[in-house]
């Protein structure tokens, strides 16, 4: 594995732990909290470069990842931020990217062993 896609992968892992951070908290207190919505979409935003960044250096999403969902999702917060529909937030960081840490495990383990292997 390259050491770009290695770095994009756990930067990926880190920032879906900052994801189940704010599903931790609940629906109520994202819907609440603007700070706590400003929080999601930058992470969003940045799972979608990072997948786009994936895609380029031809890494397969596994069974479960679409890295072209998540560059359209990023494209649209970024484009289309007075659009946002908060509800639809709440699902993709309450659902859809809490299922990527699973599939993306393997991912991450070969990141892992790549990097340790470069030292």
């Amino acid at each position: 594995m390259e050491l770009k896609a290695a770095k994009e992968l756990l930067h990926i892992q880190a920032w879906l732990s900052r994801v189940d951070e704010i599903g931790q908290r609940g629906k109520a207190a994202y819907l609440a909290d603007d700070l706590l919505q400003e929080a999601g979409d930058s992470l969003m935003m940045k799972l979608g470069e990072a997948a786009n960044r994936l895609s380029r250096l031809d890494v397969l999403a596994p069974d479960g990842v679409e890295w072209a969902l998540a560059v359209a999702n990023r494209n649209f917060i970024i484009h289309q931020y007075d659009e946002i529909n908060r509800e639809l937030t709440w699902l993709t960081l309450s659902r859809d990217l809490p299922s990527w840490k699973v599939s993306l495990r393997g991912l991450f383990d070969d990141a892992e062993v790549a990097l340790d292997e470069a030292e």
